[in-house]
């Protein structure tokens, strides 16, 4: 390959062709890239227009550098666990798609309030009192880790069911049989949604670099629509992936399955 042509700055030239490369299956995923050397014979460049190409890629998650070895295109394996985002109930009982994961340690429960990002799924504006409760998870049988956070108003408890304000760290599947013996009959909304995670979020849940995280959103709504509570659920997108069981009930009617 000749020297560039393309507009733009050289290095998101250069970073441009590799990438084509990669999606064209010319650099194979686990193998690695030609030398420093090479790229600048191929391209015609310099070595810092190399380096800073090298750095855009790395930072998009495509290369992986592992040093004294040099750059390699990065393996994007299957997640490692499937996420099933059921909810199913036989009698007064409630179970989730992640009940068997395990609790790495002890729930933290404080109290917040809405954001501009919470208040709207639950139907209050901003600054209303939460409970917040925050689990950490992981699957005993891929080490995966999920963080799984329950958001109650104040005024669910105090509403619907005072056990929810004396412990508002009650699990969520218990949650769902407190509202329906306050007489809910109960349906839920979820929202997915993907974005680069917090540095608490990278640590936590041990986040790869340049690799996204994906948030789930879910709502518990009572009777006449009216949200009660909220769960968000929280992942790194290259170990998880979510399933859903889709039937042909109108969007009015997502009742358990």
């Amino acid at each position: 390959m000749g020297e560039i042509q393309r507009p733009g700055a050289l290095y998101q030239q250069v970073a441009a062709e590799i990438r084509s490369g990669i999606a064209a299956g010319e650099y194979k995923p686990g193998a690695p890239l030609p030398s420093e050397a090479q790229l600048i014979e191929r391209y015609k460049v310099s070595r810092p227009t190399v380096r800073k190409a090298i750095a855009a890629l790395r930072a998009e998650g495509l290369i992986e550098v592992i040093h004294g070895k040099g750059s390699y295109v990065r393996a994007l394996p299957a997640p490692a666990v499937t996420i099933a985002r059921t909810i199913t109930r036989s009698g007064k009982t409630f179970r989730t798609g992640h009940q068997a994961w395990q609790q790495v340690e002890e729930p933290a429960i404080y109290r917040t309030s809405t954001t501009a990002a919470t208040g709207p799924l639950l139907g209050l504006g901003e600054g209303e009192a939460l409970f917040g409760v925050d689990r950490l998870l992981t699957d005993p049988e891929t080490g995966t880790r999920a963080a799984h956070r329950v958001l109650i108003p104040f005024a669910t408890a105090a509403d619907e069911a005072e056990q929810l304000g004396e412990a508002p760290d009650t699990e969520p599947e218990e949650i769902y049989a407190v509202l329906t013996a306050a007489g809910h009959k109960l349906t839920w909304q979820e929202t997915v949604s993907a974005r680069m995670p917090l540095p608490d979020e990278r640590a936590t849940l041990q986040v790869p670099d340049a690799t996204p995280i994906m948030l789930t959103a879910r709502v518990t709504l009572g009777n006449d629509d009216r949200p009660l509570i909220l769960e968000e659920l929280r992942a790194s997108a290259d170990r998880a992936q979510l399933a859903y069981r889709i039937t042909a009930d109108s969007p009015r009617q997502l009742h358990a399955v």
